[in-house]
């Protein structure tokens, strides 16, 4: 068994194929069927499932393959610790974010490129809790998420900001834009609201329930601008973390009176020892957090 199998093997789990796990790795597919089929032989076991549609993991692969990431994640580690010795930063990071988080992580990265130009940044887009699930897989090294708890299984949170929600509307409906509402009043109104998972809905459900006031949505979008869109047209209101809000100057915000949903962004890895590249990209975040360059 080498690396180069083993690498092969995750490939394809995570791309769900041998087609693309062979366009992913930059070889043919036959290369890679032959791969998985030696090792295969050696282990005395299948690791994958084939089906005419699709391919997925034997239980001797899903045993298999957190194996072989640690594996490979550890060869990173001792290429990346050598590099460090010798004043040089490489590797790869991979890093999730939730959609609307990208300005201020976006800073950090420029940052970060600029002083390690060798370290190739992947992005990955995507819900709070498959960021957390792919952060314990060991897909995603980093992510910038929004949470309700620091305490994760088996990972290390920090806060880096906390800000309360705010309506926004049209203009036209912008009636004493300077008075706060209360989610009772917010209730009686159109909502443009966004889905189960979202840590925006997750954080807005549990205002409501504190204050004990049932409210419906009228509209559910996954968009953050499809979300404001149809707030600018007047065909409802919406409930976003402020810094989200400013991004557009056109509509009105409003503070609520009492209950405000809580907006807590983190940055979040798996516990123990991380990479150098991850060490250094964590300071990054770090320092945009204290107004630093």
């Amino acid at each position: 068994m080498d690396l180069r199998q083993m690498e092969v093997v995750v490939a394809v789990a995570e791309e769900g194929g041998f087609s693309a796990a062979a366009r992913r790795l930059h070889v043919v597919q036959s290369a890679v069927s032959t791969t998985v089929r030696t090792l295969e032989r050696e282990l005395g076991a299948p690791l994958f499932h084939r089906t005419t549609h699709r391919v997925s993991l034997t239980p001797a692969g899903q045993a298999f393959l957190p194996a072989a990431r640690a594996a490979l994640q550890a060869v990173e580690q001792a290429r990346a610790a050598v590099d460090l010795v010798k004043g040089e930063l490489r590797g790869e990071i991979t890093i999730g974010v939730m959609q609307g988080l990208h300005t201020g992580l976006a800073q950090a990265l420029a940052a970060f490129r600029h002083q390690h130009p060798q370290v190739t940044v992947r992005l990955r887009q995507a819900a709070a809790d498959d960021l957390l699930q792919a952060l314990r897989e060991g897909t995603t090294d980093v992510a910038v998420v929004a949470l309700a708890d620091l305490q994760q299984r088996g990972l290390a949170a920090r806060v880096l900001k906390e800000e309360e929600m705010v309506l926004i509307t049209a203009p036209s409906r912008a009636v004493e834009p300077e008075r706060p509402v209360t989610l009772a009043e917010v209730a009686d109104l159109p909502l443009v609201d966004f889905p189960v998972g979202w840590a925006i809905r997750h954080s807005v459900d549990r205002a409501f329930r504190t204050a004990l006031v049932d409210r419906a949505a009228t509209f559910e979008v996954n968009d953050i601008l499809g979300a404001t869109d149809l707030v600018r047209h007047d065909l409802g209101v919406c409930i976003m973390p402020e810094s989200l809000a400013a991004r557009f100057p056109d509509l009105t915000a409003r503070r609520f009176a009492r209950n405000a949903p809580t907006w807590k962004v983190m940055v979040v890895h798996p516990r123990g020892q991380v990479s150098p590249a991850v060490t250094a990209l964590l300071r990054h975040i770090s320092r945009r957090r204290r107004g630093g360059r």
